[in-house]
């Protein structure tokens, strides 16, 4: 973590329980961590377009609310490392939960009738959404968050890998590329906050353009955006299907993958 002899700028003294690798105001007197706030641009504009998109296909507002909670983690995420204030740690923080509940939500309700609310997963989620929060407020440990973090993610990875297993085998490549993009994030997060001294001691040999490669907690903001972008194309592709839609995978321009449906085919 960032050692507290970091200059300070507009936002003033960091509150935050958390301060990553980059050097605070380094580049920007107006942002503590320049290179951790821009690359959240990744988890804002592709979710919020994928949520238009969504509404106008007229698909389940359960997949709307999918992307516009990954956008709501990168509008909390870009708030947090810009002032690095304890308020907007957790304006980043506590959406992770909750959004990762609705893709959650969204996965194990995938093979049900259309436009239908299950009422007891419903509840679960509220309940441990209600209660993480309740005690994160109270108990400031941000390891309590990433365990119950990481326990969402985990039921997401299990009940994927059953369903390109022993549903649909075809959409394997989907599956196990946002999986590996998401888990190279991880690796990458790892590595920032276990090497940080490193790190900083290396990227005060290179030039600022090149340094900035080595910020690893962008990366990870970067490629976990996408590993979860991906998802939730997954996660609708295997509802699209199920509910006998034609989904089909296009890129925008040739670069951003999208999902459209295609229109039934008339005999």
């Amino acid at each position: 973590m960032a050692p507290s002899a970091d200059r300070l700028g507009y936002w003033g003294q960091p509150t935050s329980t958390l301060d990553w690798c980059e050097d605070n105001y380094v580049v920007s007197f107006y942002i503590a961590e320049f290179w951790n706030t821009v690359s959240n641009l990744i988890m804002i504009l592709p979710p919020i377009y994928g949520a238009i998109q969504t509404y106008k296909d007229g698909l389940e507002f359960r997949y709307v609310y999918s992307f516009l909670g990954l956008a709501a983690v990168g509008i909390g995420s870009w708030c947090f490392h810009m002032t690095l204030q304890y308020e907007m740690q957790l304006l980043d923080e506590l959406p992770m939960i909750y959004s990762t509940c609705v893709f959650v939500y969204c996965l194990y309700e995938c093979f049900k009738q259309e436009n239908t609310l299950s009422l007891f997963p419903i509840t679960l989620l509220l309940f441990f959404s209600v209660s993480v929060s309740v005690v994160y407020l109270q108990w400031k440990e941000p390891v309590f968050h990433q365990v119950m973090y990481g326990a969402l993610v985990a039921c997401l990875v299990m009940r994927s890998i059953f369903i390109v297993t022993w549903v649909y085998p075809w959409l394997k490549p989907m599956c196990y590329i946002s999986l590996s993009v998401f888990l190279l994030g991880f690796l990458l997060w790892n590595i920032d906050n276990l090497a940080c001294d490193s790190l900083r001691s290396t990227r005060q040999r290179l030039p600022p353009v090149v340094g900035a490669v080595t910020q690893f907690h962008a990366w990870w903001h970067i490629l976990t955006g996408l590993g979860s972008y991906l998802h939730i194309l997954f996660s609708l592709q295997i509802r699209s299907i199920y509910l006998k839609h034609r989904p089909k995978v296009k890129f925008l321009c040739g670069v951003w993958p999208m999902l459209h449906m295609e229109a039934q085919k008339t005999s």
